[in-house]
């Protein structure tokens, strides 16, 4: 086979971009821990020297790190002054945590895949599935933290004003279950804007309901938030006026068992409101950015772990708005909408 030295050159020249990318996790992740990143997230200027003696670390390695961040554009370097400098944007994305737009929650569900990477290669083997309980810890803790921003960016300003009749019912009073609630991020958040109604969160992990029930403590919602490890074809309780699945349902094993459940449980003018990763219909459109951290992760955590339960659908993270609308209308849905979305979700709105 003849090979275009040009095109060779040109794709190798993109493999080093993207070893550069993989190889700059782990200062990322040395960079959080730290507190590297929140130490220059004012913007002043700061030479490796300065930037140790606010963090208690060891200059030469502050350095080193400096310069790989620069490399990889998340800090500016002056060469006039030698000095290192954090612009508002690169703040707001690497040193405001608990922000909306803080994104280094994301890196550790990476480390997390990599830490599977045994189990994972296995799985590809003999076809079995890998249980969300399975992964390692780092998992947990990084979907809340990588999912947290965009709630709170988009989950009360956009998608709940966007469900019929749902914000007025919950501003006057209502219930609603929020199912596959891994640490209660979005749980607690509706408590917060919503404090007349009670919000139940529901997941089949004890460990992730138990970071909820604290994460609602500390938050001073405990009184209107209740947690229990429930599964989502078997979670207790009905007349829901809202139940919502965020970026949940593809990862179940019986995503259309689930749909029936909800059905089950929903007051007569009742919403689910299903939040799935964006994704169109059509391989070759989600070939993307988008769809490449969605099917890498969905390769190594979604579909193991629905092929670890029963059924083992499978659907993916990128299982398109069609697939997705056949699981909600098999599972006794008569009408379905997308309700809203933004570059990486899609809001579907399901009424009985």
């Amino acid at each position: 086979m003849a090979v275009n030295p040009d095109k060779l050159m040109a794709f190798m020249g993109k493999l080093v971009g993207d070893l550069g990318a993989m190889m700059s996790i782990g200062p990322m992740v040395i960079g959080e821990k730290l507190g590297l990143y929140k130490a220059m997230a004012d913007g002043s200027p700061v030479t490796a020297a300065d930037l140790a003696a606010k963090t208690n670390t060891n200059e030469r390695y502050v350095r080193e790190w400096l310069c790989s961040q620069a490399a990889s554009g998340f800090v500016e370097y002056d060469p006039a002054t030698e000095a290192f400098a954090m612009t508002e944007e690169q703040a707001a994305a690497l040193g405001a945590e608990g922000g909306p737009f803080y994104f280094l929650g994301a890196i550790e569900l990476a480390v997390a895949m990599v830490r599977d990477e045994a189990k994972i290669l296995e799985a590809f083997r003999t076809g079995q599935g890998v249980g969300w309980h399975e992964h390692d810890a780092c998992l947990f803790r990084g979907t809340e933290r990588f999912f947290r921003p965009g709630y709170m960016r988009h989950l009360l300003s956009e998608w709940i004003p966007a469900l019929d009749g749902v914000q007025a019912k919950l501003e006057a009073g209502g219930s609603a279950a929020d199912v596959g609630c891994g640490h209660g991020a979005s749980t607690v958040l509706m408590a917060q804007a919503f404090p007349r109604s009670h919000f139940y969160g529901f997941d089949y992990h004890a460990p992730s309901i138990e970071k909820a029930r604290a994460a609602a403590a500390a938050a001073g919602v405990g009184d209107r938030t209740t947690f229990e490890v429930a599964p989502a074809k078997a979670y207790p309780g009905s007349g829901y006026d809202l139940v919502t699945f965020f970026d949940c349902l593809h990862d179940m094993g019986d995503p259309t068992g689930a749909a029936r459940h909800v059905h089950s449980t929903l007051a007569e003018t009742g919403v689910w409101m299903i939040v799935e990763p964006m994704a169109s219909d059509k391989t070759e459109e989600n070939l993307n950015p988008i769809g490449r951290v969605y099917y890498s992760a969905s390769s190594f955590i979604c579909t193991p772990a629905s092929k670890a339960q029963e059924v083992g659908l499978g659907l993916g993270a990128q299982a398109g708005e069609a697939r997705l609308r056949k699981v909600i209308a098999d599972g006794g849905f008569q009408h379905v909408r997308r309700a809203a979305e933004t570059p990486f979700n899609m809001v579907l709105e399901a009424r009985c």
